[in-house]
């Protein structure tokens, strides 16, 4: 009787994300895989992320339908098929800190945890909610894409290179390392898929003899077309490189364990390499989020400078200048009309005073009245 292995301490178990094309099997591979594990006495801890599924094969430990009614969700928001099942994703992605806290705690009882997503694969990969659930996945545990490829549809060129680009782009977009899982091999074998991603002339044999066929899916003739999936396979060369690449069949069982046998292998590709960057990314963000909050704090402090006055300002204005002279005795004064007149009346009084003495002095005989007309010439001539 097989028993189960005894992990070491702290191990955090490997959470496989199976992520296809609709048709290509994930749901048959799923359920496979969950009986090859528990006949191992390993069994998974299963999530289905997929709300629109109407039966699950296998049992689930955390079920999307239990918490979000994807029927009810297109009534209600008055939506389609794709976007249902998005609003459904969106819905659950806000409690997946739940999930995670779930998942904390049984992390020292559990190998590996496996996580089925909706058919419609733009639905998941895409959506925020998508990204949402898989970095706070593969921020806590080591987490691995499994991209399930339906290989009898796959056998033709085209639709070959549209996979890879598909798969190249899940790469890129998730920051995850990747398993490509080639399916149902017990109706067609996966051997020309592996020798296509490592021999470019190979493919371009295939590619000109799915040409010269007149196969239904090839890209007919050598225009533009051609010559694209030909610059493509040369571009994609190197993501091959990154990537594990095993033959399995939901049917059958064969290629369970070389399955399992690559995901133990890019778990530790992750623990090297993933994860430093993960946490070299989150410093970054924590970082820049903690000089914002300084910022807006320091922003703060100065808008809130209570109590503190300036000693003083330079004036702006002519006002300004008139008032800050006044208080300081210099400059100039805003006079009134009342002083100016007294002033005035004071210059013309002294002024006949001199008048009249300068008379006396001169010995005049006149009398009084020429001496006013003389005075008052004298006042109007110097204005």
């Amino acid at each position: 009787m097989a028993t189960a292995p005894t992990d070491p301490p702290g191990k955090l178990p490997a959470t496989v994300v199976c992520i296809g094309m609709a048709g290509a099997g994930k749901t048959a591979f799923m359920q496979r895989l969950n009986a090859h594990l528990h006949a191992a006495a390993e069994p998974p801890y299963i999530i289905n992320l997929d709300p629109a599924v109407k039966n699950v094969p296998f049992d689930r430990h955390i079920d999307i339908r239990d918490s979000v009614n994807y029927r009810e969700v297109m009534t209600q928001y008055n939506l389609g098929p794709n976007g249902g099942i998005m609003t459904s994703l969106n819905l659950f992605a806000t409690k997946i800190d739940q999930v995670i806290g779930i998942l904390e705690k049984r992390a020292a009882t559990l190998t590996r945890v496996l996580v089925d997503t909706p058919g419609q694969i733009e639905c998941f990969v895409w959506s925020a909610s998508g990204a949402i659930i898989t970095d706070a996945l593969a921020s806590t545990f080591p987490t691995v894409i499994a991209y399930i490829i339906d290989t009898p549809r796959t056998a033709q060129p085209a639709t070959f290179m549209a996979n890879m680009l598909y798969a190249c782009s899940i790469l890129y977009k998730t920051k995850l390392p990747m398993v490509l899982v080639f399916n149902k091999t017990d109706a067609h074998d996966a051997a020309f898929a592996k020798e296509w991603m490592t021999d470019f002339e190979a493919f371009q044999a295939a590619l000109r003899a799915s040409e010269e066929r007149g196969d239904e899916e090839a890209i007919g003739g050598s225009g533009y077309m051609g010559s694209l999936l030909n610059s493509m396979s040369l571009m994609l060369d190197e993501f091959y490189n990154h990537l594990d690449i095993v033959s399995v069949s939901a049917m059958t069982g064969a290629g369970i364990d070389d399955f399992l046998k690559a995901v133990d292998g890019k778990v530790e590709e992750y623990e090297k390499e993933y994860r430093p960057e993960m946490e070299k990314a989150r410093a970054k963000r924590d970082e820049d989020k903690l000089k914002g909050k300084q910022k807006e704090l320091d922003r703060l402090m100065k808008d809130l400078a209570v109590g503190k006055k300036k000693e003083k300002e330079e004036p702006n204005v002519m006002s300004d200048i008139e008032s800050s002279d006044e208080e300081e005795g210099t400059g100039l004064v805003e006079r009134d009309e009342d002083d100016a007149m007294d002033e005035n009346q004071e210059d013309e009084d002294g002024l006949k005073q001199r008048y009249e003495k300068a008379l006396k002095e001169r010995g005049g005989d006149k009398d009084s009245k020429m001496d006013e007309e003389s005075l008052q010439r004298y006042l109007r001539a110097n204005g």
